[in-house]
């Protein structure tokens, strides 16, 4: 699932400033998109993961509630999440490839191309058990100073692979292992949230890439621009996985060929690169550093650091220390990789957040989930209209059955059932 730039986020909200009526979705051009992705999937003809790509796709709108899609309408009640993230999900009886039209409207041809390849692999992935829950994994370790530094060391040193062939290749791969082995190590089960994150999304990613260019030299350019490109990401904690599982995709390529055939769920994209060519991590890691102008690099993430740390203080102050409204989780979420911000131990921030439950349904310019994935919280006061529920920035809608009542701490509120007050 790819994110929402903050432009696109504020498009999607401003109804009220006459945006409604630019958002539509263009029948004509979503009929060429639809083409664009059609010739893409036949051109693969199921050879990069033994299965067509080709299947149901809706570009969606959800301020004009207008749709496009690529084959007929299903009966079923329409997806409430759509146009609010690209993602896959079940309409009917089928798993759809889903869009925001403004975001895919808005790209140059290629990346369009990437991103409709991106979530048409999403929509299979499941076939191929290569899923992983989208929540599973949560990567906060990257949002720190260490993290961060060593994640574009990382990097900078996969794009000099892609760029280089023997000797230099095995040098920069070497490097790039030592720093993501240096980036792991940072705390207990780090490298299973990342290896997750990178068979989810870099998986995909790497799809896009291979599938969206003409030859194996642009699919590399790419991958290059987007190692390169990415740490000008507000947050690396979810987006990290699409530039580095391009990248090791791309060199598994060469490595060992037929990688795809046998890759599993449980597989981490470094090891099988390392396995194929042999390689260990490089031991000298701080003269690698220096290679990659480590030294510039860290004291650009220290003065960001500063930054982080009073932006973290501001949300704990609304989300935690201030009057909240606390839900339980639901389930079909869908958010924006762009701008998540990690609270340490109280939970994690996520932007644009939309999602179903039992208990109604809620849409957030921020929401904070916690730390176990089971309550979402969106900050106070509260003002209730019926079933309707409104804060700053959030709108809670509640299912039969459900209500908003006082929780423990004064001044707070919980998504509970009608009958926890039953006798």
């Amino acid at each position: 699932m790819l994110g929402i730039t903050p432009l696109l986020r504020a498009c999607l909200f401003a109804s009220f400033l006459g945006a409604s009526a630019l958002a539509q979705v263009d029948q004509e051009r979503a009929a060429q998109y639809f083409a664009e992705a059609e010739a893409l999937c036949q051109r693969d003809a199921g050879a990069l993961w033994g299965v067509s790509l080709c299947g149901p796709m809706v570009f969606a709108d959800p301020i004009t509630d207008t749709l496009a899609l690529n084959r007929e309408r299903p009966e079923a009640d329409k997806p409430r999440l759509l146009g609010f993230a690209n993602t896959a999900l079940e309409w009917g009886n089928e798993r759809w490839s889903t869009f925001v039209w403004q975001m895919v409207d808005g790209f140059d041809d290629q990346r369009r191309a990437r991103v409709m390849m991106h979530e048409l692999f999403h929509r299979v992935q499941p076939e191929l058990g290569l899923m992983i829950n989208q929540l599973a994994g949560n990567c906060d370790h990257l949002d720190t100073l260490e993290g961060r530094y060593w994640i574009q060391l990382e990097w900078r040193a996969l794009a000099a692979a892609l760029e280089a062939e023997g000797p230099a290749q095995r040098a920069a791969l070497s490097h790039a292992l030592a720093f993501r082995a240096r980036r792991r190590a940072l705390g207990d089960g780090f490298a299973e949230r990342e290896r997750g994150v990178e068979i989810n999304e870099g998986l995909a990613q790497y799809t896009g890439t291979v599938l969206a260019s003409r030859s194996r030299a642009a699919a590399r350019t790419s991958g290059i621009a987007q190692l390169r490109a990415a740490s000008d990401e507000e947050s690396f904690v979810r987006s990290f996985a699409y530039p580095t599982g391009a990248a090791l995709g791309l060199l598994l390529d060469d490595a060992a060929p037929a990688w795809r055939t046998t890759i599993m769920a449980s597989d981490d994209l470094g090891e099988l690169l390392a396995a194929a060519m042999n390689l260990e991590p490089a031991r000298d890691v701080e003269s690698a550093v220096w290679l990659y102008r480590g030294d510039d690099l860290r004291a650009a993430e220290e003065a960001r650091e500063a930054e982080r740390a009073a932006r973290a203080a501001a949300l704990s102050a609304r989300f935690v220390d201030g009057p909240v409204i606390v839900m339980p989780r639901g389930r079909n979420a869908s958010f924006i990789t762009a701008g998540v911000t990690p609270l340490g131990d109280v939970g994690t921030i996520y932007p644009s957040f939309r999602v179903t439950g039992p208990w109604g349904s809620v849409v957030a310019d921020q929401i904070l989930m916690s730390a176990d994935g089971r309550r979402l919280t969106v900050p106070g006061p509260p003002q209730v209209a019926g079933a309707e529920i409104r804060g700053d920035g959030w709108t809670i809608t509640l299912a039969d059955g459900w209500m908003l009542a006082p929780a423990e701490r004064a001044g707070d509120h919980a998504i509970m059932p009608t009958h926890a007050d039953d006798g």
